[in-house]
């Protein structure tokens, strides 16, 4: 008798072990798959109130941070700039309305974020863009290119995961002022982009493509020599293309904002944030890499090579200079792998630490120092 207990007990405690491990396997592949699965932009404060000079909006970390911003309201019909705190009161921030791009500022949702300009039909940036296609690998991809008369020196702007090019805009001025073109793009699964085959994002191991095919369109009229510009996975995107582009050699140099260049502790630290256990955070990496499991549990057309992103582990590999420029308080992002990548080649990386900047958000919180670093590290002088 007592020995049947335990068999059963046994069989018991077998079935629960196995049904937890099928949960958090579960678990695991859904964290897997938002990570790579495109979103629309989500609106993320509220209007609470506006007049000619002023907007309030209800008050939190981002929101109350140094510096300028942009603010999509009006279910996203309407872009402004909004320039320092005025005041903090009652859970409400009031920040100065330096000027309507386009639309009627409405009360209600919003989305805030360091999108200062909007891109066309906007014209507070101060330099002419103009609507231009690149012809990608899966099709015509929209971009923007601002062009200096004779300039044969281009830079391609790529934007991060979930994000819109116009986050790159705000590199647009100080690389005209210093006689280079720019090519602002978009890529895969971007809206007016074709989607990538299987719909998801590939963290750049395929994006890197769509930045070739840029560098592509600038060789084709003219360019002789081109600098990559990469914010959060754009960062990714970019050192891959330096690294795996038939058209490397035209690449000069590269400036990374808040880049990913270790996706094996961003994914790590995005499960933490989501009070994920480790394992499970490992196993959601095993699944986004695993030959047979990427498709059935995620979704990828295509196992995703993780190691081939650890730039730290591949520090070796680098072979053009970078100016890396990153906030210490970065909550999307971690800090450490870009300090990280900064000791292991000294001779390439040049490190710039901000802080108080979030994510992506350093030129907004002190615009003059971003653009006077740009501007030293692209000046026509360090040109090969």
């Amino acid at each position: 008798m007592r020995a049947r207990h335990l068999l059963t007990a046994a069989a018991t405690a077998g079935s629960g072990a196995i049904a937890g491990s099928i949960g958090a396997v579960g678990v695991a592949a859904y964290f897997a798959r938002r990570v790579v699965t495109p979103e629309p932009p989500a609106d993320d404060t509220t209007v609470r109130s506006f007049t000619d000079l002023t907007v309030t909006l209800a008050a939190d970390a981002a929101t109350t941070a140094p510096g300028r911003y942009g603010l999509w309201a009006t279910g996203g019909s309407a872009h402004v700039r909004l320039g320092e705190v005025m005041s903090v009161e009652r859970k409400e921030v009031t920040r100065e309305l330096l000027g309507v791009d386009f639309g009627e500022l409405s009360v209600g949702p919003a989305r805030f974020n360091g999108y200062f300009y909007a891109g066309p039909p906007a014209q507070s940036l101060g330099v002419q863009l103009a609507d231009v296609v690149v012809d990608g690998p899966l099709g015509g991809m929209p971009a923007w290119e601002s062009r200096v008369l004779d300039s044969r020196r281009w830079a391609v702007l790529v934007h991060g995961r979930g994000a819109h090019r116009a986050e790159c805009l705000r590199a647009v001025e100080v690389l005209d002022a210093l006689g280079i073109n720019t090519l602002t793009v978009s890529y895969r699964n971007d809206p007016g982009c074709p989607a990538a085959p299987d719909g998801l994002y590939n963290l750049g191991l395929s994006e890197w493509q769509d930045v070739d095919a840029a560098i592509a369109y600038a060789e084709a009229h003219g360019a002789e020599d081109v600098q990559l510009f990469g914010w959060s996975m754009g960062g990714a995107t970019v050192l891959q293309t330096a690294d795996r582009s038939p058209r490397a050699a035209l690449v000069s140099r590269l400036v990374l904002d808040a880049p990913v260049v270790d996706w094996g502790n961003v994914l790590a630290f995005q499960a933490g944030l989501n009070h994920l256990p480790p394992p499970i955070g490992r196993v959601g990496q095993k699944l986004l890499s695993s030959r047979r499991l990427h498709r059935r549990a995620v979704g990828l057309g295509e196992p995703l090579d993780l190691a081939r992103a650890d730039w730290v582990t591949r520090a070796d590999d680098l072979t053009k200079p970078v100016l890396l420029i990153h906030s210490r308080d970065d909550d999307f992002v971690p800090f450490g792998p870009s300090q990280d990548l900064a000791h292991e080649r000294p001779d390439l990386v040049r490190l710039e630490a901000f802080d108080l900047a979030g994510h992506c958000r350093e030129w907004n919180v002190d615009s003059e120092r971003w653009e006077r670093l740009v501007r030293a590290f692209c000046a026509p002088q360090l040109v090969p």
